[in-house]
């Protein structure tokens, strides 16, 4: 059978008008089409974002040999320290990595959470992963901190796109500047620090002002009635600036040996030498310079430019905290770490110093393990009171119990409270004294972090209430 078109009834004006609708219709249907195509590629083009295209995406290796990228995995949408080091560096580096260690300890469990740190080595041809992961091992690295190695053409252009590169000719005996790079690469906040720089300035600087400055918009500014005198002391200030990093006086064995009575146990020629160039002595092979280097696991003293005259000011310095006191130390012989008042040369603090420290401490611990806030800037306060009437032998727990006036949340204050617990027990055990009746030390394996308590029963301050009893008595 043959098929017959179906006539079309309806007047001519009818027609046209119907094929005015289709023909309308149709323009829509496009238009929609291209504003949907449009959209599509402006969401795609705001997903890819313009700085994905200026951040390497190289592959680099950590420490532990796994493979990362280095936008999509280190950086995107992360806030992030980095800084540039080589294993084998005697200069700037040993103190830029020991610094470091410093400002993680300040972040606390910030830090592997919403905040990572980056070191990348530009000496990839010596700095195997096997090598990072030991060179991490000896400066005491916490969990959220990786070791990066990599083509060396790769780590050329990340260390160029970041500002951190340097020219052959500006190296210095270095072969780089000890730069440290912090960022927030989701609002586009990106700030160049020195590597070594004092590591509450730091914590500061990547905790509080890389979310654009929103924490500091909502705290009051502090007046500057309230703000303490400033005592300049040469001694403590080339200490704290140069060797605190790595060692204390009188508070037992960090990443080098404790310096309690080495004023004392030392020739003062050969330390001042030691001290101005460790590495010229440690070539000359000088024997003590070379005992240390193997008992402290390979850690190099850095040379780091200092005069004899420095060298004079820092041993009298350290010579002052001695009280007087005879060493324990035979000149050749290992330094032991704190643990009573004879072994660290020091007087036990009074019974009184540690109450006034403990018991607010304790008040705040317990608020925390009940996911609590409310009295703990109280107890900050106190023990803040507590150290400016003890003195110099409560600076740390001092300096430890600063970050507890930004802590705006439970996050911050267990954040803070990892340095406040370890700078307490250290007051404590360093002067050999003991806890107030009832109250014991206790350990979180999870966050690896100390804190003290009454009673034998574990109440987590780091958990809270989510993993009350995730611990164990020391």
């Amino acid at each position: 059978m043959c098929s017959r078109r179906r006539s079309d009834d309806r007047a001519p004006g009818e027609r046209a008008a119907a094929r005015g609708r289709r023909t309308a219709g149709r323009t829509v249907a496009a238009a929609c089409a291209l504003l949907v195509a449009w959209s599509c590629a402006a969401a795609s083009a705001q997903d890819t974002r313009p700085r994905a295209d200026y951040f390497p995406n190289v592959r680099l290796t950590t420490q532990d040999g796994a493979t990362v990228r280095f936008y999509d995995d280190l950086i995107k949408d992360k806030t992030v320290a980095i800084d540039l080091i080589y294993t084998t560096c005697q200069y700037a580096c040993p103190l830029e990595t020991a610094r470091l260690a410093q400002v993680q300890r300040v972040l606390g469990d910030r830090v592997g959470r919403d905040i990572f740190f980056y070191s990348i080595t530009i000496d990839p041809a010596h700095d195997t992963p096997a090598v990072l992961k030991e060179y991490a091992e000896r400066y005491h690295v916490g969990p959220g901190w990786l070791f990066l190695t990599g083509d060396a053409a790769d780590i050329e252009l990340i260390s160029r796109k970041l500002g951190l590169y340097t020219s052959p000719a500006d190296a210095g005996p270095d072969g780089h500047t000890p730069s440290l790079l912090v960022g927030n690469e989701a609002t586009g906040q990106w700030m160049r620090n020195s590597a070594l720089d004092d590591p509450r300035f730091l914590a500061r600087t990547i905790g509080d002002w890389l979310n654009s400055w929103k924490t500091n918009a909502a705290r009051p500014l502090q007046s500057f009635a309230d703000v303490p005198m400033l005592a300049f002391d040469r001694g403590e200030y080339t200490f704290r600036n140069h060797c605190a990093a790595c060692h204390t006086i009188g508070g037992g064995d960090r990443i080098g040996p404790d310096l309690k009575g080495v004023a004392s146990s030392r020739d003062r020629g050969w330390l001042e030498r030691y001290i101005a160039a460790p590495d010229r002595m440690l070539a000359d092979g000088d024997p003590i310079a070379r005992a240390l280097l193997e008992e402290y696991k390979q850690v190099r003293m850095p040379n780091l430019s200092l005069t004899q005259d420095d060298a004079r000011v820092l041993i009298a310095y350290i010579a002052a905290q001695d009280e007087g006191a005879p060493s324990s130390r035979a000149a050749a012989s290992p330094v032991s770490p704190a643990g009573s008042a004879a072994a660290a040369g020091r007087a036990a603090p009074a019974p009184a110093d540690v109450d006034a420290l403990v018991e607010p401490y304790l008040r705040m611990q317990e608020a925390l393990a009940a996911d609590r806030l409310d009295g703990v800037m109280e107890s900050a306060l106190a023990i803040a009171n507590a150290t400016a009437k003890i003195g110099s032998a409560a600076a740390a727990v001092k300096a430890a119990v600063n970050p507890f006036a930004q802590a705006v949340d439970l996050r911050a204050a267990r954040g803070a409270f990892g340095g406040l617990s370890e700078a307490i027990l250290s007051f404590v055990r360093g002067g050999g004294a003991a806890l107030p009746a009832g109250v014991h030390a206790a350990y979180c394996p999870m966050v690896k972090k100390d804190w003290l308590q009454r009673g034998d029963a574990i109440r987590n301050p780091y958990y809270g209430k989510s993993m009350a009893g995730c611990g164990e008595l020391r």
